[in-house]
């Protein structure tokens, strides 16, 4: 038993931030996210796999988020909830600065958002992002710049599409190709 609960405690403390995030981005409410990084994890604890190294188990849980999103989000089809945060009374406090920005990421639509998280906030290049969403990776790089196109829109970004299209040379430097 400490055996698996030294592996659980691992994977929580090396990948759960990864996992909460990515909760949070497909599901859209605090509440929600902790509910599918909870049954992540236990579902983790049933696989039995603790021969999984670092970005294997990464992976896993990452998918295994993502399907349980899914899930949930073919429940609330069936059946319709009304979210604490919709109610304005029980609305909490908004940080100003930050709130433009994810009232635009939580417009776009999920398909977008989602490799918006996987590749901004998770590090994943778009070759890893299609193999977990099991699609090419030019629907993901597609996705990706449709999704910068929106936030541009949603945001009242620049116009010039010189300055747009034509990437900084400090910043071209350092990034990574496709």
């Amino acid at each position: 038993m400490a055996e698996q609960e030294q592996f659980l405690r691992h994977a929580m403390e090396s990948y759960g931030g990864a996992v909460y995030r990515l909760a949070l981005c497909r599901m859209q409410n605090v509440e929600d996210a902790e509910d599918v990084y909870q049954d992540v994890f236990l579902r983790l604890l049933s696989e039995q796999r603790q021969d999984w190294k670092g970005e294997h188990m990464k992976a896993w849980l990452l998918r295994a988020t993502l399907n349980r999103c899914a899930d949930i989000y073919r429940f609330r089809l069936r059946r319709p909830v009304l979210a604490l945060d919709e109610v304005p009374e029980l609305a909490g406090p908004v940080d100003s600065g930050a709130a433009e920005l994810w009232d635009a990421v939580a417009r776009l639509p999920e398909k977008q958002r989602t490799v918006m998280h996987l590749h901004y906030a998770e590090g994943y290049q778009t070759e890893e992002i299609a193999v977990m969403l099991n699609v090419p990776p030019a629907t993901v790089r597609t996705r990706l710049h449709r999704a910068r196109l929106a936030l541009k829109n949603l945001l009242g970004g620049i116009d010039d599409e010189k300055q747009v299209s034509e990437p900084d040379r400090a910043y071209s430097s350092a990034r990574q190709p496709y």
